[in-house]
C-alpha cells in the first residue's frame, strides 16, 4: 500500500513536470526568436553604420578637394590683382603720352581745342567731347581703347574668379553641415549599435537560465520515470520468485533486467568523462521540446566550461557556429571516421590542426538548440551517424 502511495506521487510529480516542460520549451522559442531579432537590427544597424561611415569618407575627401579649388582660385585671383594693375598702369601711362602731344599740340597751335580738352575731368569725359575727337591721332585713340579694354577685361575675369570662389565657399559651408549631419547620425547608430549588444546579452543570459530550467525539469522528469518504472517492475515481480529465472536466493523478487547496449570496439575514449550520459543514439522523447526526437549522437551533461577531450588522434576539419549546433568541432581520425562536438562555450582549436587522443579541445556549453548545459558527441562512418557506443 506504502508502495502505491509512493508510486502515486511520483507519477503526479512526472505528470506536473511534463506539463511545464512545454510552456518552458515556448519559453525558449520565444526567447530564441528574440536573439535572432536583436541580432538581426544589430546586423542592420552595422551596415548602415558603415555605409554612414562611407559616405562621411567621400565627404571628408569631397571637402579636401573643394579647400585645394578653392586655394587654387585664390592664386589665379591674386594673379588677375596683379594683372588689373598693371594694365591700369599702362592705361595710365598712356593717357599721360597722350597729354603729353596734347600739350605740344598747344604749344603749337589749336588753343581752343587745347583749353577744352584739358578741362576733362576724366578720360570718359574727354571721349565725349566728340568734335574734339578727330583732333586726336588714330594712334592714340587706337591705344587708348586697347589699353581701356584690357582694363576692363581684366577686371571681368577678376570678377569671374571672385563668383566661383564664392560658389565654392558656399559648397565647403554645405559639406560641412553634411559632415556634421553624418557624423551626428554615426554617433546614433553607435549608441543602438551599445544598446543592441546590451539587449543581447541580457536576452542570452535569460535563454541560458531557461536551458538550465528545461534541462533540470528534463533530469528530475526522467528520474521520476525510471524510478516509477523501478516501482513498477518490483511490484509486478514481488511473491513471483519461483517462475522467475532470474530472481534473487533470498528476496523473492527479480533485479530489473539492464538493457542491452552495442559492445564497443574502444577505438574512441570517453569526450566528456566529467559528465554522465544524458541521451544515447536513436529515437527518444524531445527534450524540452526543442530537441531531435531521431537523436543521432550521445548527450554527456555536466556543467558549463567543462573539459571536452578528443575521442582519438585526427585532424581538426571545421571549427564553426551553427544556429542549432552552437560552437561546434569536427575532427577527421581517417578510415571514413570522424567525431562532431557541440554546444560547445569554448574552443581550443582550429581547422587543420592536428590533435591527440585526449587533447582538450573544447568546453561544455548550451549554445545553438540545447536545454542545458551538455556534450552532443556523433560519431560518423563515411558520412552517416552511428550510434558511438559501437566505438567507445
Amino acid at each position: 500500500m506504502q508502495k502505491k502511495r509512493v508510486l502515486s506521487v511520483i507519477l503526479a510529480l512526472t505528470l506536473s513536470i511534463g506539463c511545464a516542460i512545454p510552456a518552458q520549451a515556448s519559453s525558449i522559442s520565444e526567447t530564441q526568436k528574440k536573439g535572432e531579432e536583436l541580432q538581426s537590427q544589430k546586423d542592420s544597424a552595422e551596415a548602415e553604420k558603415a555605409a554612414l561611415t562611407k559616405q562621411l569618407n567621400d565627404l571628408i575627401d569631397e571637402m579636401d578637394k573643394t579647400t585645394e579649388d578653392i586655394n587654387t582660385k585664390q592664386e589665379e585671383i591674386d594673379a588677375k590683382e596683379t594683372e588689373l594693375i598693371q594694365a591700369q598702369i599702362d592705361e595710365n601711362n598712356q593717357y599721360e603720352s597722350m597729354k603729353k602731344r596734347i600739350k605740344y599740340m598747344y604749344e603749337n597751335g589749336n588753343t581752343q581745342f587745347i583749353e577744352v580738352l584739358l578741362e576733362s575731368k576724366s578720360i570718359g569725359e574727354f571721349l565725349n567731347n566728340a568734335e574734339y575727337i578727330a583732333q586726336i591721332s588714330d594712334y592714340d585713340r587706337q591705344m587708348l581703347k586697347e589699353f581701356q579694354q584690357t582694363v576692363q577685361d581684366v577686371d571681368d575675369q577678376k570678377t569671374a574668379l571672385e563668383t566661383e570662389k564664392a560658389e565654392l565657399e558656399t559648397l565647403q559651408t554645405q559639406l560641412q553641415d553634411k559632415q556634421n549631419e553624418v557624423s551626428t547620425l554615426i554617433s546614433e547608430k553607435a549608441d543602438l549599435i551599445g544598446d543592441l549588444e546590451t539587449a543581447i546579452g541580457e536576452n542570452a543570459a535569460k535563454l541560458q537560465a531557461l536551458q538550465e530550467e528545461a534541462a533540470r525539469q528534463a533530469r528530475v522528469q526522467q528520474e521520476a520515470a525510471a524510478a516509477a518504472n523501478r516501482g513498477n517492475s518490483s511490484s509486478g515481480s514481488s511473491g513471483g520468485g519461483s517462475s522467475s529465472g532470474g530472481s534473487s536466493s533470498g528476496g523473492g523478487s527479480s533485479s530489473p533486467v539492464a538493457p542491452i547496449t552495442p559492445s564497443g570496439s574502444g577505438r574512441l575514449s570517453n569526450p566528456c568523462p566529467s559528465a554522465y550520459i544524458s541521451s544515447e543514439f536513436g529515437g527518444r522523447t524531445s527534450p524540452g521540446g526543442i530537441g531531435s526526437t531521431n537523436h543521432k549522437g550521445r548527450d554527456y551533461a555536466t556543467g558549463t566550461g567543462s573539459p571536452i577531450y578528443a575521442a582519438a588522434s585526427g585532424t581538426v576539419t571545421t571549427v564553426s557556429y551553427n544556429v542549432a549546433r552552437g560552437n561546434y568541432v569536427v575532427i577527421n581520425h581517417g578510415n571514413g571516421l570522424s567525431t562532431l562536438y557541440q554546444h560547445c562555450s569554448a574552443t581550443y582549436v582550429s581547422a587543420g590542426q592536428s590533435v591527440s587522443a585526449g587533447q582538450n579541445i573544447a568546453a561544455v556549453g548550451t549554445t545553438g538548440y540545447s536545454t542545458g548545459p551538455h556534450l552532443h558527441f556523433e560519431v560518423w562512418v563515411n558520412g552517416t551517424p552511428v550510434d558511438p557506443r559501437l566505438y567507445l
